[in-house]
């Protein structure tokens, strides 16, 4: 059955309803934890490791997600998941201020990062099909802004709401009343942007997958636990350290600002460089700014490592889905969901693992050196058949 053609200005508003949704549903539902689990750690209390456990749920539930959205025969269209999805996060990030055990946390941040994977899936899918069909594949780079716009958000919100007295269940009641108001604009945006998900190869049609793409599933995975130690903890880093306390509410907003533009300047890179070259570079560089993180002891190095980490993230999750979807044949959700479970896999070991070993150590530094080696070798993982291919 045909669609119409879509007006002119409907692959910008493809990609501006992406933006919002990565905005609500990653940049404050899914990342919102890291700048409030300080506000959480003294007024729960927190441990470390009991703060790295429940990062862990919802990275967990962020695994599950993207395996669930690559079920064969998923019923409904991708815009009533997304939208679907998009409301659950907002209606869990609210109900966090309700809550006050562990074991209720746990839950509420499972189910969102649930919320979180379909919303990343089916809004990827959608927007990137989207705009290849319009000839406007460049506006890519706009949709996977969100994350960074929405980040830059959040730390915007909480810095706001903490100096002017909120407590963490207040900062988790509007940051969830934020994610609502967004899903309004997205379904807007979104109007008629996406047909019935087709149905993908059962598990006998599907091709075995080439080793090059085994490698990206690969290098995505070890990427997914070598960012998540820094991006789960900087704030608590910052605070924990006297020196580096007068940076810690510029520390979130300096990932989210320097993560906004990075998918186009990432882009351009690999245009020159080859994405396989570019992602490599990127995760060097934000091996450095994880390094940086537990080893500078002034306010500028520890921004400067924030800005390494949002300045590089975005731009290996986007290189590295932009090269799934090149590389998927017909419905992109399979490779698009492997892609998503092995990152989330990698980050869902991160925070529990690093909790643990700052309680057991009396700091992050043990856990950010090896997430700084994943990420090492992430990069080289892209570079050997980069490298092979000359």
């Amino acid at each position: 059955m045909s669609s119409p053609q879509p007006p002119a200005h409907a692959p910008v508003a493809t990609a501006l309803g992406g933006l919002l949704a990565l905005a609500g549903a990653m940049g404050i539902g899914r990342f919102v934890y890291t700048p409030i689990l300080p506000f959480m750690t003294e007024g729960v209390p927190l441990s470390p490791a009991e703060g790295g456990l429940i990062a862990s749920a919802n990275f967990l539930g962020y695994l599950i997600g993207a395996l669930l959205a690559a079920l064969p025969g998923l019923p409904g269209q991708q815009r009533t998941w997304l939208l679907a999805a998009l409301a659950v996060s907002g209606i869990t990030g609210m109900a966090m201020a309700g809550s006050g055990g562990i074991a209720a946390f746990a839950v509420l941040r499972f189910v969102s990062g649930l919320a979180s994977a379909f919303v990343f899936v089916f809004a990827t899918a959608l927007v990137l099909d989207r705009l290849a069909r319009a000839g406007r594949p460049s506006l890519s780079a706009l949709h996977f802004s969100g994350v960074g716009l929405g980040i830059s958000l959040s730390a915007l919100l909480i810095a706001g709401l903490a100096a002017a007295g909120s407590d963490w269940r207040g900062l988790w009641l509007f940051s969830g009343g934020v994610t609502l108001a967004l899903l309004a604009a997205v379904a807007l945006l979104l109007r008629g942007a996406g047909a019935a998900p087709s149905r993908p190869a059962s598990v006998a049609e599907a091709p075995p997958m080439p080793a090059a793409v085994i490698r990206l599933i690969l290098a995505y995975g070890l990427f997914g636990l070598g960012y998540v130690v820094t991006a789960t903890f900087v704030s608590v880093i910052a605070r924990s350290n006297p020196a580096l306390a007068s940076a810690e509410t510029l520390v979130w907003l300096a990932v989210g600002l320097s993560a906004a533009p990075s998918i186009l300047i990432w882009n351009r890179i690999a245009s020159r460089i080859s994405a396989a070259r570019a992602f490599a570079l990127a995760a060097a560089l934000e091996a450095a700014g994880v390094v940086l993180s537990v080893t500078t002891g002034s306010p500028l190095g520890i921004l400067l490592a924030a800005a390494l980490l949002g300045g590089t993230f975005m731009g290996i999750t986007a290189l590295g889905l932009i090269e799934a979807r090149r590389q998927a044949a017909g419905d992109p959700r399979r490779l698009l969901a492997a892609m998503t479970a092995s990152f989330g896999l990698g980050q869902m070991l991160g925070p529990s693992l690093a909790g643990y070993a700052a309680d057991a150590t009396g700091s992050f530094l043990l856990p950010s050196l090896v997430a700084a080696s994943c990420l090492v070798l992430s990069g080289a993982l892209m570079l050997w058949p980069a490298n092979k291919a000359g």
